[in-house]
């Protein structure tokens, strides 16, 4: 006789009675394990309620248009018997043989892992995605851009707030509740691992958890979160294992020294916090300590903040950040770090007396996984970390794979999903290339800062000549109003095919702006082109618009051009 199974809803996070749409099963028929049994739909987004075993329907016990909640009893599914072990004790970890292999394995669930997994899955392929943690998204999703992103709005919206007082809206002081903050990022998060687990049993892609291993060209082995290994053969594999933060000898092993991770757990919020790094990172997490009420030193061994960004723009927002920062120490670097009861004290090149903080933020950089994959078992070579590919992110072994962090710089998480996508259709016979003019950066601070392409500097340190167009937000109408006058849009243009070649914003929602300076070098828009493209008035982003007139010398919002 089978066995009856009760299926209810798993967790839905924060949703409650939310309705049915769809149920695309029908009692007597057979099912699959993960196959749909009834689709329900929560602020604006569907979700799968999946078959836990194979078995068959006997029974649904909701209707189209029914509510369900976390725990709600669905139906009930006939399944095979459970044969008890023979002895007793527990039972080994399992170890399967290397006959479930799949035409494509991808090691690494991050944005680019996950998206080369869906759209290998699209084009007909067998999948196995292995991921590290318990759930996908990687780094960025988890804890990285996803959560940071959540606590900068929350930064910003506080002091956005305290700034109002200066056109007469006055707040009282902010309080923190740190629990609810950390729930609100938490629930962000949460809301969009939830959808990729669907996407990917939509798609019919495997997870393992666990951490894998090339053991072979064609087979690999992972360690498997629960215990035991499983081993899987694979036609073509794509190694997108991200990259992990840089740690600094020097500094103690103590709770109160933090990567990116640590510090996006809000331990505490701290009295005096350290961030050690002046790159984007550093920078964003300074923004949301600041915002909660720590005053924050800055150690950055370069001799400037955000290097390779143009001194034009970080000085608008240094100038606009002053009042974070007891001190930024550029060209400076930290000698000793010790735990001591009262914080950690740190001391730094040239200065005999230490400071003691209650938070020290490490955020020096990443380094690349590649090197903790076994990739010599396979063949492929690695040049100091980092693993070469070609346009088709092909290795030195044709049909392994490459993609994100572990290809080199950027370290972005919108390359390695394009990088994702085109692996995928190279390893399932496409022809398909990356060939991106350029990639984006932002920085996501208070203001934004963002820059695509070329940048002043590196034009002048090339010897390059290029035209270089400025609109000063001071001239915007709506940047007056939003009390972002401080803002300033750059563009660059060939000094000799007048094409544009980059573009630098900074200012809010630079970041949402910078896509059509990217697109318009995809393009090779020129200054015409982008002059006469008619921008919506009164907006931000008809700054683009008018920094091209201003570079035509045709733009009526600025003084006229003096030509002599």
């Amino acid at each position: 006789m089978p066995d009856m199974l009760d299926i209810r809803v798993p967790d839905l996070g924060d949703y409650a009675d939310v309705p049915v749409i769809e149920i695309p099963v029908a009692p007597g028929q057979p099912v699959a394990k993960d196959q749909t049994l009834l689709i329900v739909e929560s602020d604006k987004a569907t979700l799968d309620i999946p078959s836990p075993a194979e078995g068959h329907l006997i029974e649904m016990l909701v209707g189209l248009g029914d509510t369900v909640s976390a725990g709600t009893l669905v139906a009930r599914l006939a399944v095979a018997p459970t044969r008890a072990a023979e002895a007793p004790g527990p039972a080994s970890p399992q170890n399967p043989s290397a006959d479930a292999g799949c035409d494509v394995l991808v090691i690494g669930g991050g944005p680019g892992g996950y998206s080369a997994a869906f759209r290998a899955a699209d084009l007909g392929q067998r999948v196995i995605l292995v991921e590290r943690d318990a759930t996908l998204g990687g780094v960025c999703l988890n804890v990285g851009c996803i959560p940071s992103k959540a606590l900068l709005h929350v930064a910003a919206v506080t002091e956005e707030a305290v700034r109002l007082a200066a056109h007469g809206i006055h707040f009282g002081a902010p309080t923190v509740d740190l629990e609810k903050l950390r729930t609100f990022k938490a629930g962000t998060v949460r809301r969009l691992t939830d959808g990729l687990a669907q996407m990917a049993r939509q798609r019919k892609v495997e997870v393992v958890r666990g951490i894998g291993r090339f053991t072979g060209p064609n087979s690999a082995t992972v360690a498997l979160h629960d215990g035991g290994t499983r081993d899987v053969t694979f036609a073509s594999a794509i190694v997108a294992a991200g990259s992990s933060p840089v740690a600094l000898p020097m500094l103690p092993n103590d709770p109160r020294v933090v990567n990116s991770t640590g510090a996006l757990e809000l331990p505490v919020v701290p009295r005096r916090l350290l961030v050690i790094g002046g790159g984007i990172i550093g920078l964003e997490m300074a923004t949301v300590y600041s915002a909660l009420g720590a005053r924050v030193d800055l150690v950055e061994r370069l001799p400037n903040l955000l290097e390779g960004v143009d001194r034009d723009l970080v000085a608008v927002w240094t100038k606009r950040n002053a009042h974070r920062f007891d001190r930024i120490c550029t060209g400076a670097e930290v000698t000793a770090a010790n735990a001591t009861p009262d914080g950690i004290a740190v001391t730094l090149a040239g200065e005999a007396e230490a400071q003691t903080y209650d938070l020290v933020l490490q955020a020096a950089g990443r380094r690349p996984n590649g090197a903790t994959l076994g990739l010599d078992a396979a063949g492929v070579a690695l040049d100091g970390g980092f693993v070469p590919v070609d346009a088709q992110m092909r290795t030195n072994v044709p049909h392994i794979l490459a993609i994100g962090d572990c290809v080199g710089q950027p370290m972005l998480a919108h390359k390695a999903v394009h990088q994702g996508h085109v692996a995928a259709e190279a390893a399932a016979g496409h022809k398909a290339g990356f060939d991106a003019a350029v990639i984006p950066s932002v920085a996501y601070t208070d203001p934004e800062i963002a820059w695509v392409g070329l940048t002043e500097t590196a034009a002048k340190t090339a010897g390059r000549s290029v035209e270089v167009a400025r609109f000063p937000w001071a001239a915007s109408g709506r940047a007056i109003a939003n009390g972002a006058d401080y803002g300033l849009t750059k563009l660059l243009f060939d000094g000799e095919t007048k094409r544009i070649v980059g573009g630098a914003i900074v200012g809010p929602s630079a970041g949402d702006m910078i896509g059509e300076v990217a697109l318009a070098i995809e393009m090779g828009a020129d200054a015409t082109d982008i002059g006469r493209t008619i921008h919506p008035h009164p907006t931000l982003g008809e700054t683009i618009g008018l920094a091209a007139e201003a570079g035509l010398g045709l733009c009526t919002d600025l003084p006229p051009v003096v030509r002599r």
